[in-house]
C-alpha cells in the first residue's frame, strides 16, 4: 500500500548577492550614496561607453533614492542586449528595492533611445507600477553623453 504514495520535492530558493566594484574613485555624492539627477547617474556608470557590447544595468534604491545595489540584468550584442521583465524585477524584489533606475549604454556612441528603448522602458514601468516598485527613469550612456528619459519627459 507505500506504493499509493508520491514523492514530493521543493526548490527551496535563496538570494544569492555577488559584490562588484565599479569605479575605485567614486563620485562625492556616493558619501550619501543618494542620487538626485541623472547626471549623477552618468558620472557613476560614464565607464559603460568604453564596452564594445551593450550592457543593461539596474540601480535599486530604498525610499531615499540611496543605491542599495546594482543589478546586471542583460551583456548583449554591440547593437542589442535582451531585457525581460522578469528578470529585472525579480532582483528588485530580492533587494526590496522601492524603486529603479535603468541604465544602458550604445557602443555606436550615440545615446539617442531607439524604438526598441522606448518599448522596453514602458514595459518595466508598467510592470513596476502592477509591482509598487517605481521605475524613476532610463539613462542612456553614450561617447561622452547621455539621454535621460525622465529629463525629456518619456517617462
Amino acid at each position: 500500500m507505500d506504493s499509493d504514495w508520491k514523492t514530493i520535492r521543493l526548490k527551496c530558493l535563496r538570494a544569492v548577492y555577488e559584490r562588484q566594484v565599479i569605479r575605485e574613485k567614486a563620485p562625492a555624492y556616493l558619501n550619501t550614496r543618494r542620487i538626485s539627477k541623472a547626471e549623477d547617474v552618468y558620472e557613476l556608470m560614464h565607464d559603460l561607453q568604453l564596452e564594445g557590447k551593450e550592457n543593461f544595468l539596474v540601480l535599486h534604491l530604498n525610499n531615499k533614492n540611496e543605491i542599495m545595489c546594482l543589478d546586471r540584468v542583460s551583456t548583449g550584442s554591440m547593437n542589442q542586449s535582451i531585457v525581460h521583465p522578469r528578470e529585472v524585477f525579480k532582483a528588485a524584489l530580492l533587494s526590496s528595492a522601492a524603486a529603479l533606475i535603468l541604465v544602458h549604454n550604445h557602443p555606436s556612441g550615440d545615446p539617442e533611445p531607439s524604438r526598441e528603448d522606448m518599448e522596453i522602458t514602458k514595459r518595466l514601468q508598467e510592470a513596476g507600477n502592477l509591482l509598487g516598485i517605481k521605475v524613476l527613469d532610463h539613462v542612456i550612456i553614450g561617447e561622452g553623453r547621455f539621454i535621460s528619459f525622465a529629463e525629456r519627459g518619456l517617462l
